[in-house]
């Protein structure tokens, strides 16, 4: 059953759940291309900047959605239960992942023109969803490289089984904890893909609005 319309009426609700950081120092890390849709709405409701962290979720060859890793700016996680899982060698492996370290510099390279200081502040971390995790927690390790004081994961829906691994993430924050969990798009009405494009526009709106 769809919990969300799409991705902003996420966001919104998301906000509330993390009203405690409303005006203050705290910057909203979206992951694109979707989850930059949700933390824009994040960031507006609570007077927040904005920004976006990169990730390229490794997914499973034949069901790209799963995720059996990820990587970002010095960061590589690969979950080998989820790799026997897919049945993946790791001469498999090393082919999604040359491509997705392609994707990875694109993005970084589209996206990448305004990094905003995390010292000493708050980061939240948003995205659309967590499934396995893997993409959030590569997130929010390279976030953890630019030194905030806290980082903080927050997503509108993950499985009630995801438990947040410490040294990458101080805080979680879901609304909803699903027992009976498969996929993020399930919970949405309308859960389109974003493209580059619109990810630029709601980075570059934040931007003129500060």
């Amino acid at each position: 059953m769809a919990l969300f319309a799409d991705r902003r009426a996420a966001g919104r609700e998301l906000a509330i759940a993390l009203v405690e950081w409303r005006g203050t120092d705290a910057v909203v890390l979206g992951i694109p291309r979707g989850g930059v849709v949700v933390a824009a709405a994040v960031a507006e409701a609570l007077g927040l900047e904005l920004d976006a962290v990169v990730v390229r979720k490794l997914g499973a060859a034949g069901h790209e959605e799963f995720a059996v890793g990820a990587i970002a700016e010095g960061v590589r996680i690969v979950t080998p239960d989820a790799l026997r899982w897919a049945g993946m060698s790791q001469t498999d492996l090393e082919r999604v992942e040359a491509a997705e370290r392609d994707e990875l510099a694109r993005r970084t390279d589209v996206y990448g023109s305004r990094v905003v200081d995390l010292t000493g502040r708050t980061a939240l971390v948003v995205d659309d969803g967590v499934a396995t995790g893997a993409s959030a927690v590569a997130a929010c390790r390279a976030v953890r490289a630019r030194h905030p004081d806290r980082v903080v994961l927050a997503v509108p829906v993950a499985p009630e089984r995801f438990i947040a691994p410490a040294d990458a993430v101080d805080d979680f924050v879901c609304p909803h904890r699903e027992s009976d969990f498969w996929a993020v798009g399930e919970y949405y009405d309308h859960f389109g893909q974003t493209s580059d494009r619109e990810v630029l526009r709601l980075l570059g709106a934040a931007g003129s609005g500060r």
